[in-house]
């Protein structure tokens, strides 16, 4: 009687098919509130490992981090008219605490632009204190009408950036190198994940920015996922808080301001373009766990198993030992392969006879005996090796699955199934609105060559079309 499959098929139903994963692999569940979830130990693993190397490129701009109040007056939100109406269907608000009705009701955090600027206000009063670079990790709470573990919850983790500077090319360069050299270089360099770099049109902009610059990924199915985004605040907040600094000339001016964000939508990003029928491959770079070591039965296999870890760490790499000889090592198995755990090295009775191990590869597939003694020099090629392959394949399917097309139809069409690409000049804002009764919308915006344009408008722009989550 054949095997009944652990995950629904990706060809069969891709959303089921992610949901059988999370649950399977130990990610996330749902929590008691609907659109709130529990991040089990092995996701939130995952965002630990994220946010040591984003933290570290963060403040490696200059930026430091600091924390501010979950709670915000909700007459806060209304000082900047288009962000408030932005977020206003999202809002969770507070009206009662402490057993009294509040004489002014609190909004939950949906973002933190009103909350920092009231005191940026009072920290920015000369151009000797600017740039002011604040980054924070905490939650945030967007009220979510059709909830997807990691990808759209009521509540989630992330980090976002304040800053505000003394001019606008300031400003601009700076929410275009967190973009770039943040953003971009740790999700192609760390997630092996594939993104496209372009910035929002007007229609899809954060609310209250001048400009924003986003990361758009290609998953497993064809959609689109927005992985981060920075934005050019321009000085919208900077008036509506009465941000001011007295310039080199004993001017008082308005600071120019940028805002930026991810979050752990990336677990769900890295589950949707990296994953399999047989479950998650996770990036060697970002693996709480890059190799785990089997012993399949025995108790010189268990020996072994322990010794050669503690080798392997001494290599440098991250790794659990798996000496659990009293479950089946068949379970064992399909539990680390659906956790994506980059290499299984495993080891019993026979290959200590012969000196050597199994060595089962997650992300190209395929076992292969190995001398136990080559081990520690083999790994490290090994990973990285697997790290480059997964960005390739990530690149090759965006690339195979994406379409130039001329016209709005078949933009349309070709969102069924992957991604398109069209002239600006030829979309514009009315096929914008157009492909959004088709449920399609413009990702972003990119130059010919691929780099982000300096306008909208600018010669030989070009729309990058798809389905998204």
């Amino acid at each position: 009687m054949a095997k009944a499959p652990v995950l629904t098929p990706q060809a069969e139903d891709f959303p089921r098919w992610y949901q059988d994963l999370v649950s399977k692999a130990e990610l996330a569940e749902n929590g008691p509130v609907r659109g709130t979830m529990v991040i089990r130990p092995y996701g939130y693993g995952l965002w630990e490992r994220m946010q040591q190397d984003m933290d570290a490129r963060i403040k490696a701009t200059g930026t430091q981090n600091a924390y501010f109040p979950l709670f915000i007056p909700q007459s806060y939100l209304t000082k900047e008219a288009e962000h408030v109406e932005g977020f206003a269907p999202e809002l969770a608000v507070v009206t009662h605490g402490g057993g009294k009705e509040l004489e002014e009701p609190v909004v939950v955090r949906p973002t933190s632009e009103t909350i920092i600027n009231d005191y940026f206000s009072k920290w920015v009063q000369s151009y000797r204190d600017l740039p002011l670079l604040i980054n924070q990790w905490a939650n945030v709470v967007r009220w979510e009408m059709r909830p997807r573990l990691f990808l759209r919850t009521s509540e989630f983790l992330w980090q976002e950036g304040h800053t505000a500077h003394a001019t606008y090319e300031d400003a601009r360069d700076f929410a275009a190198r967190i973009h770039r050299d943040v953003y971009a270089d740790f999700m192609e360099n760390v997630l092996a994940m594939d993104v496209v770099l372009g910035r929002k049109t007007a229609k899809e902009r954060f609310a209250g920015a001048i400009n924003t610059l986003t990361l758009e990924g290609m998953m497993g199915d064809g959609k689109a996922l927005q992985m981060g985004t920075s934005h050019e605040l321009g000085q919208n907040f900077a008036k509506a808080f009465n941000t001011q600094y007295l310039s080199k000339d004993s001017k008082q001016e308005y600071v120019w301001q940028t805002s930026w964000g991810s979050t752990t939508r990336m677990i769900g990003a890295l589950v949707m373009m990296h994953g399999d029928d047989n479950g998650l491959r996770v990036p060697p770079r970002l693996a709480q766990v890059q190799v785990v070591v089997m012993a399949i039965k025995g108790d010189e296999a268990v020996a072994k198993v322990r010794e050669l870890g503690d080798r392997l760490r001494a290599a440098g790499l991250r790794v659990q030992v798996d000496d659990r000889v009293d479950t089946p090592f068949g379970r064992r198995a399909v539990d680390w392969e659906l956790k994506g755990v980059p290499v299984r090295v495993e080891i019993g009775p026979r290959d200590l006879e012969n000196g050597t191990a199994m060595l089962a590869r997650r992300i190209p597939g395929g076992k292969e005996p190995v001398a136990i003694d080559a081990l520690a020099e083999l790994l490290p090629r090994a990973l990285e090796e697997d790290q480059a392959l997964l960005l390739t394949q990530a690149r090759e399917r965006r690339l195979s699955r994406t379409v130039e097309v001329s016209t709005i139809e078949e933009a349309a069409e070709a969102a069924a199934t992957g991604w398109a690409r069209i002239p600006w000049s030829v979309l514009g804002p009315e096929g914008e609105a157009k492909l959004a009764e088709s449920s399609v919308s413009v990702r972003c915006l990119v130059a010919e060559d691929g780099s982000v344009p300096e306008a909208d408008d600018a010669p030989g722009t070009v729309a990058v079309v798809a389905r998204s989550y």
